[in-house]
């Protein structure tokens, strides 16, 4: 059974930093992502990291958030540095195996989904 849980998030102050984790069970994926959520708003792709190591970042993120995956204990998580206001939302984890690199931040080509966790920035 494939399992996607996360940990982390929680309450920062702008310009300061949060850090997610995603322990992955059950099947080993070939791309693993980051996407958020904000009351009201669709659900964005915010980092993704692909067999092969390839990375990919939303432009409103790039230069302030690292997604990283250690291979050893199954994990993918996000370092968040310099968090804006905007950067609140729910984060989910999730994993698939059909998005190419220009599809690997559509949140439609990810079957497999955490339950989300909560970050704040005020």
């Amino acid at each position: 059974q494939v399992q996607l849980v996360e940990s982390g998030g929680g309450s920062a102050l702008a310009g300061g930093s949060v850090r997610l984790s995603c322990a992955a069970s059950g099947y080993t994926f070939n791309t693993y992502g980051w996407f958020r959520q904000a009351p009201g708003k669709e659900r964005e792709g915010v980092a993704t990291i692909g067999r092969g190591g390839y990375i990919k970042y939303a432009d409103s993120v790039r230069g302030r958030f690292t997604i990283s995956q250690d291979h050893a204990v199954d994990t993918v998580s996000l370092q968040m540095d310099m968090v804006k206001p905007e950067d609140a939302g729910t984060y989910y984890c999730a994993a698939t195996d059909r998005a190419s690199v220009a599809q690997a931040l559509d949140p439609n080509r990810f079957a497999y989904w955490g339950q989300g966790t909560q970050v704040t920035v005020s």
